[in-house]
């Protein structure tokens, strides 16, 4: 009975993560699209009309297109400018967690601060209490 018990509970388990997953993974396309679209036009805009996901550097010299979409049909490149902008995504996705979990933190700080005053003992430890100090005298 007990190992049918765990065998199911497992299973429970295994249920919980694979929705945390699916939930985690569209989360993370609107975490993307978030960046890309909102934070990365404003930061580029800020550093000078930047647009970081057109930066590589062509292996070939028949590459000789201006974009990196064209840049890539006519041969092999370095696409850093992708790896520019996938590392500027980290550090603000990064930073904006731990933003979150700092504010988690000090709200469980917070309901930790208040401790409770102890409830009063039960009537019989009372009583057991009192006896004890009897018999010492």
């Amino acid at each position: 009975m007990l190992k049918e018990f765990k065998e199911f509970a497992l299973k429970g388990n295994v249920v919980d993560l694979a929705i945390g997953v699916i939930i985690g993974a569209a989360f993370g396309r609107i975490v993307d699209s978030l960046v890309g679209d909102v934070f990365m036009p404003i930061i580029g805009a800020i550093v000078g009309g930047l647009d970081f996901s057109n930066y590589f550097l062509g292996l070939s010299k028949a590459v000789t297109a201006a974009n990196l979409a064209d840049a890539q049909k006519q041969g092999a490149v370095i696409a850093y400018g992708k790896f520019i902008t996938v590392a500027i995504n980290f550090a603000i996705i990064a930073w904006v967690l731990f933003m979150v979990v700092k504010a988690m933190n000090r709200l469980k700080k917070q309901e930790v601060a208040a401790p409770a005053t102890p409830p009063p003992p039960p009537a019989d430890v009372v009583l057991l209490t009192e006896i004890r100090d009897l018999l010492k005298k």
